[in-house]
């Protein structure tokens, strides 16, 4: 519910990647010239909705068997491991999506198919 009220209305919304910059969690990268930087969340968007996310991740990381299961293979694999926060963003990212997906195009949750 808390979602729905800091978005508004899903049909304002073409894609999910509008929520992500709405909530700051989009990415950037900070480089200049040769240097290259640490790619970090913009942290531009609604405090409020992000730290919700970020709850709600916490929550689902240790109920739900699925995000749990997709929060240890982002931090264990073998090519480019997650450390556990940045495994906690991708799944806010991830909960977006399926809330955006559940909302909009009256889709159902499917555990199956999170990774």
């Amino acid at each position: 519910a808390g979602f729905f009220a800091e978005v508004g209305d899903l049909r304002d919304y073409q894609h999910p990647r509008q929520i992500v910059k709405l909530a700051g969690l989009s990415l950037k990268e900070n480089t200049s010239g040769k240097h290259k930087g640490q790619t970090k969340i913009t942290k531009r968007g609604r405090k409020k909705l992000r730290a919700l996310l970020f709850r709600a991740a916490m929550i689902l990381v240790a109920k739900n068997k699925a995000f749990k299961a997709l929060h240890i293979y982002y931090t264990t694999r073998s090519h480019n491991p997650l450390k556990k926060m940045q495994s906690l963003i991708a799944l806010c990212n991830k909960l977006i999506r399926i809330l955006f997906s559940i909302g909009k195009k009256q889709f159902t949750f499917q555990e199956d198919k999170m990774l």
